[in-house]
């Protein structure tokens, strides 16, 4: 998808057939790290890995593109088969305007982080920036990232290009009826909607800053645990992009390209493409034959034969509606009750069913699941977003929902791509606290300890929920008054802190991965008898060990000298 920048140029025969041939070229060596499989046939041909089911609809809605491809690398440039026009060559399409490359660049880092089994590569965005809108038309960008202008593609409103009726109230692309494809990566609303990410830590997400859009565009790309250091998994995420043979093929040459080597160049000094993908060659209409020396009679008509009455023009077929048209309502398809403990996978997956308003399931739609709250909580994959097609019974199952640390109440709506008119279902979902049920002392043996001394084991305890190991689990251990009575007790064993101070209550315990913890050591005043700690976790888990203080031991006295006459 590209944008609008100046005057529409036409190529001629000749440009096209030096495109053709730099397309071969280019095709065939691969990049390093882009090598396909050599059993399978190479990324060039005329199919193509379509995405995968349950993809979410195309980030550009398949809008057009720039179609220039980067220049041979050889020596000299290549003669054209017609003089004037020859093929493009030099280090000038090499250059990155620098705000633009830092984007890319600052992308990759934290994908690398975020996802490392993407194994993005940020040449990649830069091809996909290239034929989307030049990068950021030539780096006319601020220092911030933000475009100096719009980058705005035509509105996608069925006339030659994809129907996508407006998601955004104008809010993106300014346009209240249709959509279209907004900033340096050309997001659609729809898609920026849930895609949209902050780059640049100004606290907003707008696809018209590159930082953002290179961003977004990024984890975009790694979605459905992609991994784009394979060649398959590399066309899906292109083709994810728009869907087309020849965008792929083009993002490739592309990447091939900046992968041999780029460099920084000034903001605003970016060479701009020429040629998009809704700008084929025309060709003149063929003349009417004349005879030679005029221009061709027209037959003659007798004056008795009357003229025929112009037909009139056939009517507009309305178009046919499709299975989402069809769509009345969302309906849950017992779904149950969504909850589960911080970091955990919930243990049921939402169930969605598309239904017409007579009740009919509709298959074959893609019904949106979007996360909404304050919440960590993500689908496979780390996405707070997912559409999944709904299958023959109009159902579509979410991928599984994972609970993040954040405990507390969201919501996933579910809504019906391509058809905002229909009221979003939503589903009401808990995480709670991780918790035990049940502790366990580790060993044995009896703690006891003299008055004034040092007990000799340390106290460890084993937490578990529902027989398995309860980790990550908060507790509290405290030195009680008595099994009726669990105030703090002032006197008997206690613990220290840091400074040595005696203590008798230990708050913000956690069981780690074995679902343990153990205790700092316990000391003994001078108090003797029998003592109770008591450890309490989250979740209601209990458990009280005595603790046993006996007198210090008397020293026998020394000997005295028997009286001598």
């Amino acid at each position: 998808m590209a944008a609008h920048f100046g005057r529409r140029l036409r190529k001629g025969a000749a440009t096209t057939a030096a495109a053709a041939a730099a397309v071969a070229a280019l095709s065939a060596s691969q990049a390093p790290g882009v090598t396909s499989d050599p059993d399978k046939p190479a990324a060039t041909g005329t199919s193509a890995s379509a995405p995968e089911d349950g993809a979410e609809q195309n980030a550009t809605g398949n809008s057009p593109y720039y179609t220039d491809l980067p220049p041979l690398n050889s020596p000299s440039p290549s003669p054209s088969s017609t003089a004037g026009t020859p093929v493009t060559q030099g280090d000038a399409e090499a250059g990155i305007p620098a705000t633009v490359l830092d984007a890319y660049k600052r992308a990759e880092a934290e994908l690398r982080s975020a996802k490392p089994g993407c194994n993005l590569p940020w040449e990649l965005l830069a091809a996909i920036g290239k034929v989307e809108s030049g990068q950021a038309r030539g780096g006319r960008v601020d220092a911030n990232g933000d475009t100096l202008s719009p980058i705005l593609g035509p509105q996608l409103d069925g006339n030659g290009f994809a129907l996508i009726r407006d998601t955004d109230n104008g809010a993106y692309d300014g346009n209240s009826l249709y959509d279209q494809a907004v900033g340096p990566m050309q997001f659609i609303p729809s898609t920026w909607a849930w895609a949209g990410r902050d780059g640049n830590g100004d606290g907003k997400k707008d696809p018209n800053n590159i930082y953002d859009a290179a961003l977004a565009a990024g984890h975009y790309l790694c979605r459905y645990g992609w991994d784009l250091s394979v060649q398959a998994d590399l066309d899906k995420a292109i083709l994810s992009y728009n869907n087309s043979q020849d965008y792929l093929n083009t993002v490739l040459s592309w990447l091939e390209y900046y992968r041999k080597g780029t460099h920084s160049i000034p903001d605003g000094t970016g060479r701009l493409p020429s040629s998009r993908s809704d700008e084929p060659g025309r060709t003149s209409p063929s003349p009417s034959p004349e005879k030679p020396g005029g221009s061709t009679p027209k037959p003659e008509q007798p004056n008795n034969t009357p003229k025929p009455a112009e037909p009139s023009p056939p009517s507009t077929p309305s178009p046919p509606a499709t299975p989402t048209d069809t769509v009345d309502h969302l309906a849950d398809a017992g779904t149950a009750k969504l909850s589960a403990m911080a970091g955990d996978t919930f243990a049921k997956k939402i169930s969605t069913r598309a239904e017409t308003k007579a009740g009919k399931s509709v298959g074959k739609i893609r019904v949106r699941f979007t996360l909404i709250g304050d919440t960590d909580a993500t689908f496979a994959g780390g996405e707070s977003v997912a559409a999944v097609a709904t299958d023959s019974s109009g159902v579509a199952v979410a991928p599984a929902l994972k609970a993040g640390q954040k405990t507390g109440d969201f919501t996933v709506r579910a809504t019906v791509v391509g058809r905002p008119a229909v009221k979003g279902l939503d589903y009401a979902a808990t995480v709670t606290a991780r918790a035990a049920d049940a502790l366990a002392r580790t060993g044995e043996a009896p703690l006891t300890c003299t008055a004034g001394g040092e007990f000799a084991d340390q106290v460890t305890v084993q937490a578990t929920y529902q027989g398995a190991v309860a980790d990550g689990v908060a507790a509290t251990a405290t030195l009680v008054k008595s099994a009726d009575d669990t105030t703090v007790n002032d006197k008997g064993p206690y613990f220290k802190d840091a400074d040595g101070t005696a203590v008798r209550a230990l708050t913000d315990l956690v069981t780690d991965a074995n679902g343990r913890i153990t205790l700092p050591t316990l000391y003994a005043d001078d108090t003797e008898g029998t003592f109770l700690l008591r450890i309490v976790t989250t979740g209601g888990a209990t458990l009280t060990v005595e603790l046993t203080v006996t007198a210090a031991a008397t020293p026998s006295p020394s000997p005295t000298a028997s009286a001598t006459s």
